[in-house]
């Protein structure tokens, strides 16, 4: 019997990148698309509590929520699948997901929301801004489903990838990296709108990398894979005995 797999992704359900990734994964099992109905970037690990969610099977196996990437994973898990899927992938975004930008990323939410909930999961994202070469990271990911699926996976860890945008030819090797630092410049804008009314955009694209050796951003620009094991625990462990000795 084939393998149940799950993917969502913050892009929307008919964006190139989640189609891509449907396209490879099929190979390796069956494929069930549970994905918002457009685009929820920056929407980190929210969940629509406040209001009802609506659910629209837009083709076979393929479903669009009017939600963020975490409501997705808790509909398709609770509600529309009738068997445990055995791997949940997110993605493939257009654009990287590296460092600090994981804090915010609902791609990487969606795969948080699944490694929540048991599933071995893993976000996959394409390092460009404007290509369209999803492909090399839509045969990467179909090789890291089998390797998961043969080897097993440790609980509440995730992996998060990003593939840079290169040709297949010029793409290296996969490596294991950390999480590097990401440090936007001016990422606020205030402006006027036409009645006087000050108005301000979130947002900025001065940004610069620390040097953090054997981090995600390092491998990119190498050309390599990279290949972040992230943790559902965010406590720092370096800190617990250092604040022991506070007198709150």
């Amino acid at each position: 019997m084939k393998p149940l797999i799950l993917i969502t992704n913050d892009d929307g359900i008919r964006s190139e990148g989640i189609q891509a990734l449907a396209r490879e994964l099929k190979r390796v099992g069956r494929v069930v698309i549970v994905a918002p109905d457009r685009e929820r970037n920056a929407s980190a690990r929210s969940l629509t509590l406040n209001q009802p969610l609506h659910v629209s099977e837009i083709a076979p196996d393929q479903y669009a929520v009017d939600g963020t990437p975490a409501d997705c994973v808790n509909i398709a898990y609770y509600g529309i699948l009738k068997e445990r899927p055995r791997l949940l992938v997110s993605g493939i975004n257009h654009g990287g997901n590296l460092s600090d930008d994981i804090l915010y990323s609902g791609t990487v939410a969606g795969a948080m929301e699944g490694t929540y909930l048991g599933i071995p999961s893993f976000a996959i994202s394409l390092v460009s801004t404007n290509s369209h070469r999803f492909s090399p990271a839509g045969k990467f990911a179909e090789r890291l489903a089998r390797a998961i699926l043969a080897n097993g996976f440790p609980p509440d860890l995730m992996l998060n990838v990003n593939v840079p945008d290169v040709p297949a030819d010029t793409l290296k090797e996969a490596l294991i990296t950390i999480q590097g630092r990401k440090r936007y410049e001016g990422s606020v804008v205030e402006r006027i709108n036409p009645r006087g009314k000050k108005y301000y955009w979130i947002g900025g694209d001065r940004f610069h990398y620390d040097e953090v050796p054997g981090a995600d951003y390092e491998a990119i620009s190498k050309n390599h894979i990279s290949i972040t094991p992230l943790g559902l625990d965010l406590t720092v462990q370096s800190a617990l005995e250092k604040f022991q000795d506070w007198e709150f």
